[in-house]
């Protein structure tokens, strides 16, 4: 990384408090000498997920010198409640301190503009390089090794065990479910999510019949007590009688047959799918992101990839994969399934002539037709959410997980962060709440006259009878709380700042190695500019009629090892999706930097 102006990291600070810690506050004065990694993240943000993922490998091979911080900064209203992230951090198996900064104290310190943002920090406190976004763990590990030999020669460089402190664990007999499955022998199967496993319980929901997974995260296929996945989520019935499972870190589909136990591999290699990479083909050979639910419509298994915010179909005949729906653009866009946005799809059910999906950063309930057309019944886009019933143009959501279809037509939506069941009724158009007082709520299943809740943060089924009548619920709306950039009417130059990693270059082999898509909410915002091109600047014309809006910036850039004599250099992608609050006021700044990797001007 390109050495520029030191500066020095500001303290951490959260009304939150510290988690995965032992006496209270954790500042960077305790922390020098060693090098620092700051992760901002929010635990909807499924790219978030990714980066955790991504530093695990890292954390645990230089943990005697780098000491991860993340720093959580929420999104939703329910995620500024400190147990939800409490909860969050146990969920994703988050093994380093966690600071809650429910009010963006330490964000807006930083300068961040995206979930996810890592910052480095020196272990003299100097802050030396940000990233925005997925696929920067190779520079941030080349970055450390740099790190330790400079500070091991100058002496200022500190080894030793770091501050994390492990919860003890709670004995209960789910963690952090995430999906549910009526078997045909009358029990349920349940997708252990925490404790990487599937669960069968007997109807009552909660006597445990068989455990499937070793329960150490893992990818391995064999019998049930062998298995590996790796925080396991959608389940669907084939028709041969076996179950796909949604392997969601291991970027997999997996075949458990209900008979023997024995688990395999349908879809997916266990890498994570990045742009430029297959769309299409024999499924075992074509990389996934995240698929975070399951269904069978239409005679195939369509997948809700959350990790790139599509649709995609696995067709159990052929063995193969391909993209059903969704461009990777985040967003709600309706029409053709090649045109259509999506962001993180995470629930799906299917009737006889729709697949409805719950579209959770969105919190929107859509649903596609047999033609491939998708459409949307509740929601409005990436900002708006809360809990209003009533008419569906109205009506919120805030990030659903599930839906269940009912027999009468209509539709039940896990709103999981409004911690409730509603209804969506197509023939009246009418939105209602069903039940409340669930705990993240991510999924139901209808059994009998009864429908099963999956309460992920109570750890356990609910069994509810379908009432007759609706819950009255007070209204509550929210939009996502951002500090706007005041810029100036006119001309802005957006400039997305890439420095490749040292050792590294832009990877120009087949064509340009960057692409800039940009749009805006709402469209009257951008006069000019929109849209996508392979410059990662370009001069925007904003309307001075609209006051105020959010630019949608996605950025990706690709970077390859710069060694000649290597005939088949090591390429990785980077990328990242701002969504950028701006207000147009005389006098604002002309230019807006986003950094995907490096330091901003």
């Amino acid at each position: 990384m390109a050495k520029r102006a030191r500066v020095r990291a500001p303290e951490l600070t959260g009304k939150g408090g510290w988690i995965n810690t032992v006496g209270g506050q954790l500042g960077l004065t305790e922390l020098r000498g060693r090098i620092v990694i700051v992760d901002f993240w929010t635990f909807c943000c499924v790219n978030c997920l990714h980066v955790l993922d991504e530093l695990r490998e890292l954390e645990e091979k230089h943990r005697d010198t780098v000491v991860i911080i993340g720093v959580h900064s929420p999104k939703f209203v329910h995620e500024a409640e400190h147990q939800a992230v409490v909860d969050a951090v146990e969920r994703y198996g988050v093994e380093h301190p966690v600071l809650d900064d429910p009010e963006l104290a330490t964000w807006k310190q930083y300068a961040v503009r995206a979930w996810p943002t890592l910052v480095v920090i020196d272990p003299e406190g100097y802050v030396v390089a940000q990233h925005a976004g997925e696929g920067h763990a190779h520079a941030i590990a080349r970055l450390v090794e740099e790190l330790e030999a400079e500070h091991a020669a100058k002496g200022t460089l500190r080894r030793g065990d770091g501050p994390y402190v492990a919860p003890e664990p709670e004995p209960t007999a789910l963690r952090f479910p995430g999906k549910a499955l009526a078997l045909p022998s009358g029990n349920l199967l349940v997708s252990d999510t925490t404790r990487h496993q599937l669960v069968e319980l007997e109807g009552d929901g909660e006597s445990v019949v068989r455990r499937i997974g070793s329960g150490v995260r893992g990818f391995v296929d064999g019998s049930a007590e062998e298995a590996g996945f790796s925080e396991p989520q959608g389940l669907a019935l084939l028709d041969d009688g076996s179950v796909v499972v949604a392997d969601t870190v291991n970027h997999a589909l997996r075949r458990l047959d209900l008979v023997t136990g024995e688990v395999s591999t349908l879809a997916g290699t266990g890498r994570q799918w990045w742009q430029g990479s297959p769309t299409s083909g024999p499924a075992r050979e074509v990389d996934l992101s995240s698929p975070w639910d399951v269904a069978l419509f239409g005679g195939k298994v369509w997948i809700a990839m959350a990790g790139v915010h599509q649709l995609w179909a696995y067709d159990p005949e052929g063995a193969t994969v391909e993209v059903a729906a969704g461009t990777t653009n985040e967003g709600l866009v309706d029409g053709p399934g090649a045109e259509a946005w999506f962001a993180q799809p995470s629930g799906l059910a299917a009737t006889a002539d729709r697949l409805w999906l719950a579209d959770s950063e969105t919190s929107a309930l859509r649903w596609v037709d047999l033609d491939g057309t998708v459409h949307t019944a509740v929601g409005t886009g990436l900002f708006d959410f809360g809990h209003r019933d009533g008419a569906a143009e109205q009506a919120l959501f805030q990030h659903p997980l599930g839906v269940t279809a009912l027999p009468d037509g209509s539709v039940a939506v896990s709103d999981t962060y409004n911690h409730a069941l509603r209804r969506y009724d197509p023939a009246t158009g009418e939105v209602t709440t069903l039940a409340t007082d669930l705990r993240e709520p991510s999924d139901a299943v209808l059994v009998g006259d009864d429908i099963v809740v999956v309460e992920s943060a109570r750890h356990r089924l609910t069994r509810l009878r379908l009432p007759e009548e609706a819950v009255r619920v007070e209204s509550v709306a929210h939009r996502t709380q951002r500090a706007a950039t005041e810029v100036a009417p006119g001309g802005l130059r957006l400039d997305v700042i890439f420095q490749a990693p040292a050792g590294q270059k832009l990877d120009t082999r087949y064509g340009p190695s960057t692409r800039l898509l940009v749009s805006s909410t709402p469209p009257e915002l951008l006069l000019t500019g929109e849209g996508a091109d392979t410059d990662l600047s370009r001069a925007l014309e904003l309307n001075p009629a609209v006051t105020d809006g959010v630019l949608h910036v996605s950025a990706m850039a690709a970077s390859c090892d710069d060694d000649p004599a290597n005939e088949y250099p090591a390429c990785h992608v980077h990328q990242q999706d701002w969504g950028v609050p701006v207000r147009l006021t005389e006098g604002g700044t002309d230019r807006l930097p986003l950094v995907l990797a490096g330091m901003a001007d």
